[in-house]
């Protein structure tokens, strides 16, 4: 625990953080003042523990209120972005009544923990809108994989790349070049038409967008999604993922 929160939990305690008539500077304060302040404070907390851990799950629900209200904000300023980008891959349900959006790594253990509780999701309700933005922030495997995905959707199409990120998403080797021109030539795709689209300045750019909204939105981990006017950073279990859509479609 930080002295600055142990500061702000004892001046709730005391009633001082919130009472405008009992608003005090302690930089003000003579050094008997302070002696007397700390030696106060000291007693009140010794004498009354469950006090100061009330105060610091008051204090923590305020910083959480206001995360979500910026988070609320980030959203609501970067809609067009996040929704309607014109590159991002749309699966499951293009005309669905609720759009969950999620910021992927094909090399992050907890996107790869996801990805069959999200198909189990699109398969369970068939009017969700889920767009993936490729968010490689792993290493150069991550960035490979995505500039590779990305690739192919542009030689191959929509259908290509939902596949492509499917098998990416289970890939036990690891994401070189070589690996993934295999795994294309497997599935029939023309890896050699893949790896040339890698070169393509619209893979550099859309990776580029991307991270620029995520830095717009404060994001820095995979998995996170966009969920209405809330963002859900890390992984989500199948049955609280439902519980949140179901809320996001009584609420819109």
């Amino acid at each position: 625990m930080t002295m600055t929160r142990i500061v702000s939990a004892a001046a709730l305690a005391l009633g001082l953080a919130s009472t405008p008539a009992l608003s005090f500077d302690i930089g003000a304060m003579t050094e008997d003042e302070r002696a007397m302040f700390r030696d106060e404070v000291r007693g009140y907390l010794l004498e009354n523990p469950e006090v100061l851990m009330e105060a610091i799950a008051v204090l923590e629900q305020r910083q959480a209120e206001q995360a979500e209200a910026n988070d609320v904000a980030m959203i609501a300023a970067n809609e067009e972005s996040i929704y309607n980008d014109g590159y991002s891959h749309v699966a499951g349900n293009p005309d669905g009544d609720v759009t969950l959006v999620e910021f992927v790594d094909y090399r992050c253990g907890y996107c790869r923990k996801a990805f069959p509780e999200i198909n189990a999701l699109l398969e369970s309700d068939g009017n969700i809108r889920l767009i993936y933005k490729e968010f490689p922030i792993l290493g150069q495997e991550s960035v490979t994989s995505a500039r590779f995905a990305i690739a192919t959707k542009l030689a191959h199409g929509d259908e290509a790349y939902g596949e492509m990120h499917d098998a990416l998403m289970t890939l036990r080797a690891n994401a070189t070049e070589e690996v993934l021109a295999r795994m294309a030539d497997d599935m029939g795709y023309d890896s050699q038409e893949i790896l040339a689209k890698m070169e393509d300045p619209e893979v550099n750019r859309q990776i580029e967008e991307n991270h620029l909204l995520a830095q717009r939105l404060e994001i820095s981990g995979t998995p996170t999604f966009v969920l209405g006017g809330q963002m859900i950073r890390g992984y989500v279990p199948l049955e609280a993922m439902q519980e949140m859509v179901a809320a996001e479609r009584e609420d819109s």
